[in-house]
């Protein structure tokens, strides 16, 4: 019925871009780009002998930095003291938004424009590779009911699931934004690392954690209102018809409400608010990372019954940067939560709608889930 296919993350760093910074050819030093030095200066080359402009932007810095042409027809330019961190970059080449064709560190996205730029910290971020247990990725395809179409989805497994072969696991669903797809959490927001960081330090328990392609063949962006009606509903379904009976029935997850979660960034904030808070007869904790709020018909019964909705959730758990344009609706849905007096955890922090912001937010929210009852 499932045609299934399991990569270990080794054989990911060959197969999914983003996972290996440095290719295994060496390369030219006058074409290296990115290098990064031990200041973290990092030096961008392009090679366009009849271009005319060739910037890059990158996350670290509001301005794009202009390169410079070299006799050689090779573009260059040093950003200085880049942070440690995860970041996203793209040249532009008279005006054409290009990836590094020199980097095959590449964001998953529904239309690929930017490469990735790793930095580690010193000491090593909570996302950053460390010598730990470390879980596995595995990439299902599958054939969905719901679409009539092949589509995939990936599964972390945690360190100890295959030799502690008793034990059931908790289960996350962990959802992308509108311009992502289903292996953006592993590849650019390092979600496996992470838990297995947080496991290591028995700040988190092991989980299974499914990420799925959020987004539904034929229907627009769900990333902000207004939605087309149905876009929600079809997320619904592949979760619950598809997805949720393929992972029930090659994992081992705990089936109750009480170890099961939802969350997700922008679109994927949407989706779990909206499945979550509609289903928390499945869901007992769900979060948003600068997500789009339910629509009032999903949260109709939420807001009918305080009590029994405080009952049920275990954990509501909403973020958002300061800059971010969707903060404007966060705010209000926080307000209909505190009238109602229904339980809920609000971050506000600095930033705007980025994966630096998210990836910190799935930091924090990891070592709440699944924790006995207060």
């Amino acid at each position: 019925m499932f045609n299934n296919t399991i990569l270990t993350l080794s054989l990911l760093s060959l197969y999914l871009p983003g996972f290996a910074q440095t290719p295994s050819t060496p390369r030219p030093a006058s074409n290296l780009s990115p290098e990064v030095m031990s200041d973290h200066s990092v030096t961008f080359r392009f090679k366009a002998s009849g271009a005319k402009d060739v910037t890059v932007w990158g996350q670290w810095t509001k301005e794009p930095m202009r390169l410079t042409r070299g006799d050689d027809g090779i573009w260059s330019g040093t950003a200085s003291a880049v942070p440690a961190g995860i970041w996203e970059y793209s040249f532009n080449l008279d005006g054409l938004t290009m990836l590094d064709p020199g980097n095959p560190a590449i964001k998953p996205m529904r239309e690929p424009r930017t490469s990735i730029l790793t930095i580690p910290g010193s000491p090593p971020q909570i996302w950053d590779f460390q010598d730990v247990p470390h879980g596995t990725v595995h990439v299902h395809d599958y054939f969905s009911r719901v679409f009539a179409r092949q589509r995939e989805l990936c599964v972390y497994t945690p360190p100890d699931y295959e030799t502690n072969l008793a034990q059931k696991y908790p289960l996350l669903i962990l959802q992308h934004g509108s311009g992502d797809n289903q292996q953006t959490w592993v590849v650019l927001g390092k979600a496996h690392w992470i838990l297995d960081n947080l496991i290591a330090q028995r700040k988190a328990r092991a989980m299974v954690v499914v990420m799925l392609d959020g987004h539904s063949p034929g229907i627009a962006s769900q990333q902000s209102p207004p939605r087309r009606d149905g876009a929600p509903s079809a997320f619904r379904r592949e979760l619950f018809e598809d997805a949720l009976p393929l992972v029930e029935n090659r994992y081992r997850v705990e089936p109750d409400a009480t170890q099961r979660g939802i969350v997700g960034l922008s679109m994927g904030g949407g989706q779990s608010l909206t499945v979550g808070l509609g289903n928390l007869d499945r869901f007992a904790w769900v979060g948003s990372f600068s997500g789009v709020p339910p629509d009032d018909a999903v949260t109709k019964s939420v807001f009918a019954d305080p009590a029994g909705t405080n009952a049920k959730l275990r954990l509501l758990w909403l973020g958002c940067g300061k800059e971010d344009g969707l903060l404007k609706h966060n705010e209000e849905f926080i307000d209909k939560l505190k009238s109602a007096q229904i339980d809920y955890q609000w971050h506000l922090s600095e930033g705007g709608h980025s994966w630096p912001v998210w990836r910190g937010y799935l930091a924090q929210f990891l070592p709440l889930l699944f924790q006995p009852k207060s």
